[in-house]
């Protein structure tokens, strides 16, 4: 974002706005991002115990958060869960966002609406219910039911980033396509599939960061003994608390801050292909 500079015709109460916004703004940022710049330093404390200052510097939490069996084995079920969602989001996903983009779909806000409803509806309510409704079909305490669960709150993620892709494709390319004799099947993986390529890798992502960070649709409908990573470092607040979970915190950190800045960049590669930006 470019920030614009202030006109020299502004007056007064102008100018005055003009640095409030931006103090207000900076104020923000850091309200937000102060429990990150806390936690961070913390996963490096060589002391079991949090304080300030750190009476030194050690990777001893890094090292049990890799060694300990408890925390390898909920990344190990984080990881397994999270691209499998990965994988059924976003093939539902873009085939939700394929049909919804055709001009004369019927019911196209109705549909939309149902689609996008997860995101809306907080993830307590859809916990409860998905936690009945398994229990009535056998999927709870499972690794199938616990896919499905992630893969329902992940798909409006694929949905609404295939969609905005698609509000931006040239539809006269496939209609080219299939007067030359290409069938819908071929023109979608030759001329559709690498247009819209980086808003689908973009919705996969935003589909495996919901997954790997979710933590209370977990805890209703898994096992004690599934624990994913969110769900492990729940439980160790709740039953012991370890500086491992700060250096666990980091590495999502990291990962969600990565993940983000990916996105990013297919989103101006995805512009760029699309003739939006230079």
């Amino acid at each position: 974002m470019i920030l614009m500079p202030m006109p020299a015709y502004a007056t007064t109460p102008e100018r005055a706005w003009f640095y409030a916004h931006r103090v207000i703004v900076a104020a923000i940022l850091v309200f937000l991002i102060a429990p990150i710049l806390v936690i961070m330093p913390l996963s490096f404390n060589s002391e079991p115990y949090f304080s300030y200052p750190m009476p030194g510097l050690s990777l001893r939490w890094y090292e049990d958060f890799f060694t300990n069996v408890r925390w390898t084995s909920a990344l190990k079920m984080s990881i397994i869960v999270a691209v499998s969602v990965t994988l059924v989001s976003t093939a539902l996903g873009t085939l939700a966002a394929l049909g919804l983009s055709r001009p004369r779909f019927p019911a196209r806000g109705i549909i939309m609406s149902l689609l996008i409803s997860p995101i809306i509806v907080p993830v307590i309510i859809s916990a409860i219910g998905m936690y009945f409704f398994y229990t009535r079909i056998g999927l709870t305490n499972s690794i199938p039911g616990i896919v499905l669960a992630h893969t329902a709150l992940a798909t409006p993620f694929v949905v609404i980033t295939v969609t905005a892709t698609l509000s931006g494709f040239d539809q006269t390319l496939t209609r080219a396509a299939a007067s030359l004799g290409s069938n819908p099947v071929h023109s979608f993986f030759k001329i559709t599939l690498p247009l819209i390529l980086p808003g689908v890798i973009s919705g996969g992502l935003f589909a495996f960061v919901t997954s790997f960070d979710e933590v209370v649709v977990v805890l209703f409908i898994a096992s004690p003994e599934q624990r994913t990573l969110p769900k492990q470092m729940f439980s160790g607040i709740r039953e012991m608390i370890s500086p491992t979970i700060t250096a666990a915190a980091t590495l999502l950190i990291v990962f969600a801050v990565t993940m983000l800045t990916t996105v990013e960049l297919l989103r101006r590669r995805s512009e760029r292909l699309r003739g939006i930006r230079n």
